[in-house]
């Protein structure tokens, strides 16, 4: 972004200002989306490492193996909790990620329209000092030649 901006490219440089806040938003929410999807996959890999892990004892009483029972219906109970925010953290970031994407290609295309305009003011600009520069050289010619 330029802090200078020709006076036809003041409207399209605050659009780009505009859009370039729009993408750092939508940047900072992807990474924030990212991060609570990382979080959620950590805790549903800890729960099943903990389902993993849990042994029964062979020589048990009944109420001990009701026990282990109940537990294991809670960690199932709160694996299918993870497993669901997971799959909701994977949403919410492909979502993000989308939005990232479009305001990310929306604030190209500024930046691009806006480097094409400069080139061409450039370009005749530099037309512009090569038809000056054939008359001056056109005028010297003719008061050698005279």
């Amino acid at each position: 972004m330029s802090a200078r901006r020709h006076r036809e490219d003041l409207g399209l440089g605050a659009v780009e200002r505009v859009r370039s806040v729009r993408e750092t938003d939508s940047r900072i929410g992807l990474q924030r989306v990212l991060g609570e999807e990382s979080a959620a996959v950590a805790r549903l890999a800890g729960i099943e490492d903990g389902l993993a892990e849990r042994r029964v004892p062979a020589l048990t009483t009944p109420s001990a193996l009701r026990g282990h029972l109940a537990e294991l219906e809670n960690i199932t109970l709160h694996l299918a909790e993870a497993r669901s925010e997971v799959r909701t953290a994977a949403i919410v970031s492909a979502e993000a990620r989308s939005r990232w994407s479009a305001d990310r290609a929306r604030l190209a295309a500024v930046e691009h329209l806006l480097a094409r305009r400069a080139e061409t003011r450039r370009a005749e600009a530099a037309r512009r000092e090569a038809r000056e520069a054939d008359d001056l050289a056109a005028q010297a010619w003719a008061r050698r030649t005279r």
